[in-house]
């Protein structure tokens, strides 16, 4: 199972592997109150992508399309995340406000693609 959280958000035992996918660290919250196994800052989108979307909703549908490319060059990190998906329950933390669009439910989707493929 791959789930998605915001890394604000209090650990549970359904969280399995948690992986921070965000390229900057998250505001306001310090490294020692931080809980996951894996900082995998390098599957974010590119910063130019990431600072072009902004989090603008009208922006998503290109958003998305482009990270989805961006993510096809990544197999390195993709396949991190597909051999540890396999053995456990993931979790993808993000910091973002909007809980379905942002990078983290791309990467969610790219993944589970690949998953029912095989």
């Amino acid at each position: 199972m791959i789930r998605t959280k915001r890394v604000y958000e209090q650990p549970s035992d359904q969280d399995g592997f948690r992986v921070l996918v965000d390229r900057l660290w998250p505001r306001g919250l310090r490294k020692n109150e931080a809980s996951f196994d894996l900082w995998m800052k390098e599957i974010a989108p590119e910063n130019r992508l990431r600072k072009w979307f902004s989090h603008e909703p009208e922006r998503w549908e290109e958003f998305r399309k482009c990270y989805l490319n961006e993510l096809e060059h990544k197999e390195k990190y993709v396949y991190e995340l597909l051999e540890r998906a396999r053995k456990t329950d993931i979790t993808l933390l993000y910091a973002a406000k909007d809980e379905t669009l942002n990078n983290a439910t791309v990467l969610k989707e790219y993944l589970e693609s690949l998953l029912n493929r095989q």
